[in-house]
């Protein structure tokens, strides 16, 4: 790997799903604020619903979600009881009902019986206009997939399916605690095809323990064969200060930042031969997907759901830890389920932390957005690029090497720099200089 190119692969950047980055949210905004926020939209307002479901049969050791494994059943009856009063709590602080997209994510949303599943699926409907419903997606563990799983999503209009497959090494799989053979995943995706959801997502990932770039092309050379729509290629965060359950992976057994770099380059390579398109740092579709006709448009945005198509006028966030993005700023729930439930139950939001959006921090968001989903940004709104002379040179490595350039008000990323975006984001990131908050390496 060009010497170049590893310093900027060694450093480490936020994944911007939001501006400012979640570590940058305070205790000063609650459920009052929340609460507010929700009773100004709009009555003709577009929402996104995101469901969080906080719970795992067993826990993987690469995973940074906010989950606990439940091995009984009475947590995740408690919690459906509890998530349908914050669905009703939610509905009545505001006049906006139009519901235009619902995520469930988790956790693992498919611990939900089909039963409980159509109880919420069922409250939602109850509570929210979805006759706008155009997106309606739901996240995977193949291993607790069944035909009748399947047919209460395909019932309740979901028409996405996210698989979380990570790796098809046997002995990758063992290194991360998550052994799923292909065959579980392949009769997973037909249970779901047969019920008649035909979009389907592959989420792997690279920089995983023991694994190669041979082992990485294997993966995405079998996930393929399953025909999907679309395949997400996320990096493995290795964050053991963060998530505990990751001192399980030796440090010793992950690839090296040149190694990460190879491999990241190897994938797209492979997923491109196989006709996928690349899409901002870490997707892919087919170029007949909405996603890819999205980008090539610049249509593209992003969101805590990563790349999207549309955006809503505000993403309303259910469950722990969950995260909503309303005009005014964010409110995320508190991510323990004793807190959030707690909190619901008493008559209030469980909300515990946000960000009130200034001026500022909206010109910066939509810049981020832009270099992380078009390679480019307009620093017009930021007074042009005379008035970002210490933005500009935060990239000054770059700007020498010849990867990003400055043309007029434009900041241009170049091929090569692309898979470095998130530090071409960070150098506009107002916030990145505050605090200590570790993130994972750039690729």
């Amino acid at each position: 790997m060009d010497s170049r190119l590893l310093a900027y692969a060694e450093r480490q950047a936020p994944r911007y799903t939001s501006y400012p980055t979640a570590p940058h949210f305070s205790a000063q905004t609650g459920d009052s604020a929340a609460q507010e926020w929700l009773s100004e939209l709009d009555r003709d307002a577009s929402l996104s619903l995101y469901l969080h479901v906080p719970f795992c049969r067993q826990l993987c050791w690469y995973c940074g979600c906010n989950t606990y494994a439940a091995r009984r059943d009475e947590p995740v009856l408690d919690f459906v009881d509890t998530l349908l009063a914050e669905i009703d709590l939610v509905s009545s602080f505001s006049s906006a009902k139009r519901v235009t997209e619902i995520h469930w994510g988790g956790g693992t949303p498919n611990i939900l019986s089909p039963e409980q599943f159509k109880r919420i699926a069922e409250r939602l409907a109850q509570r929210f206009d979805l006759s706008d419903l155009a997106a309606h997606a739901i996240e995977l563990d193949p291993r607790y997939v069944d035909a009748a799983k399947a047919e209460a999503y395909a019932a309740a209009g979901v028409n996405r399916v996210s698989f979380g497959v990570q790796d098809l090494n046997e002995r990758v799989q063992q290194a991360i605690g998550r052994v799923q053979p292909l065959d579980i995943v392949a009769r997973a995706v037909e249970f779901v095809r047969q019920a008649g959801i035909d979009e389907i997502n592959v989420d792997l990932m690279y920089g995983l323990p023991h694994q190669t770039v041979d082992d990485l092309r294997n993966s995405i050379r079998l996930a393929a064969g399953l025909n999907p729509n679309r395949v997400a290629l996320f990096g493995y965060a290795h964050v053991p200060w963060f998530k505990k359950r990751q001192r399980l992976i030796p440090e010793a057994s992950l690839p090296g930042a040149g190694e990460r770099f190879e491999q990241a380059a190897a994938a797209q390579s492979e997923l491109e031969t196989l006709g996928y398109v690349a899409i901002g740092l870490d997707h892919f579709a087919l170029p007949a997907d909405e996603l890819a006709r999205a980008a090539a448009s610049g249509a593209l945005r992003r969101s805590f759901q990563g790349y999207v198509v549309q955006e809503a006028d505000a993403i309303v966030g259910l469950g722990p830890s969950a995260i909503s993005t309303l005009p005014q700023g964010y409110a995320q729930n508190a991510p323990e389920p004793g807190a959030w439930a707690q909190a619901i139950l008493q008559g209030k939001l469980a909300t515990v932390r946000g960000h009130a959006l200034s001026a500022d921090d909206r010109i910066r968001r939509r810049l981020i957005e832009q270099i992380m989903c078009d390679f480019e940004g307009d620093l017009a709104p930021l007074g042009g690029a005379a008035a970002c002379a210490d933005e500009l040179a935060a990239l000054t490595p770059m700007l020498s090497d010849g990867m990003v350039r400055i043309e007029g008000d434009k900041v241009q990323l170049s091929p090569e720099a692309q898979p470095f975006c998130r530090l071409v984001g960070m150098a506009f990131d107002a916030y990145a200089a505050r605090g200590a908050a570790r993130h994972s390496r750039a690729v």
